[in-house]
């Protein structure tokens, strides 16, 4: 018996929609970074979803995604708002206590959100005196850094990280690498809380945090396989920083920017 077309077109209708969708995977672009040895800003920002202050502090970080290499811009969201009514989907409470201890480290007692740090410097009034703490990102510095990541299979990435410390004799106390792999191009419906009804979009999400690192001698090595989240657009980055155990100063910083599928 001859099937004709039309028969054999709503059959393979039919079929689609009983068979299993196969999810296409992305196959993930190497990327690479080096400071160099003028000094980056590493601008982060303390949020959380279920603050009704954070939207706008968001929306600053997010114009420094596209700053240039000497900005690195890194969200944190932190757990201590989930209780009043909507759970942040990003944060994780390893975030507020990193939080806590770069507020001792700045002598100060307090934790809030939004709250601006760059590189390690509290920034009080982030919408009059953000912009200034930006500007010695030009100084020289005392460390350099270089990441690479490489497709390491179709979910994950190979992360490679060298870092280097200048001897000008400076003291300072222990020194740490940190690694981050971030997101961007995110967005939340919030459904409850002091944000209910608004829809968030974020950039510069920490999402996965490597560290510390100690740094021995002048010299730091790291290399590890990560899995990398199935985003459509690969919005994913890393992020690098050394910074000191004891003041809370960062050396240096560096991102990749996006590490995009293809």
């Amino acid at each position: 018996m001859r099937i004709g077309r039309n028969f054999r077109n709503t059959w393979a209708v039919l079929l689609m929609g009983v068979l299993p969708l196969v999810p296409v995977t992305p196959v993930w672009a190497a990327c690479r970074a080096d400071s160099g040895l003028t000094r980056a800003a590493l601008v982060e920002l303390y949020t959380s979803e279920g603050c009704s202050s954070c939207p706008p502090a968001d929306r600053r970080l997010g114009t420094l995604v596209q700053a240039g290499p000497r900005i690195v811009p890194l969200a944190l969201h932190v757990d201590y708002w989930d209780s009043i009514g909507w759970k942040d989907p990003f944060a994780q409470p390893a975030f507020a206590r990193r939080q806590a201890w770069e507020v001792q480290a700045n002598q100060h007692r307090t934790s809030f959100t939004p709250h601006f740090f760059v590189n390690g410097r509290e920034v009080l009034d982030w919408r009059a005196d953000l912009g200034d703490n930006l500007k010695p990102a030009a100084a020289p510095s005392t460390a350099r850094i270089t990441v690479a990541a490489e497709p390491a299979s179709a979910s994950g990435l190979r992360l490679k990280v060298d870092g280097t410390v200048v001897d000008t004799g400076r003291s300072h106390g222990p020194l740490q690498l940190f690694v981050v792999l971030t997101e961007g191009k995110l967005s939340s419906q919030v459904d409850a809380g002091e944000n209910r009804g608004v829809r968030l979009d974020h950039d510069a999400v920490a999402r996965q945090w490597i560290g510390p690192i100690a740094v021995s001698g002048n010299s730091v090595m790291f290399a590890r396989t990560v899995d990398v989240p199935q985003l459509p657009g690969g919005h994913v980055g890393v992020v690098a920083f050394i910074q000191d155990a004891s003041t809370a100063e960062v050396l240096q910083a560096v991102g990749t920017g996006f590490c995009k599928a293809t």
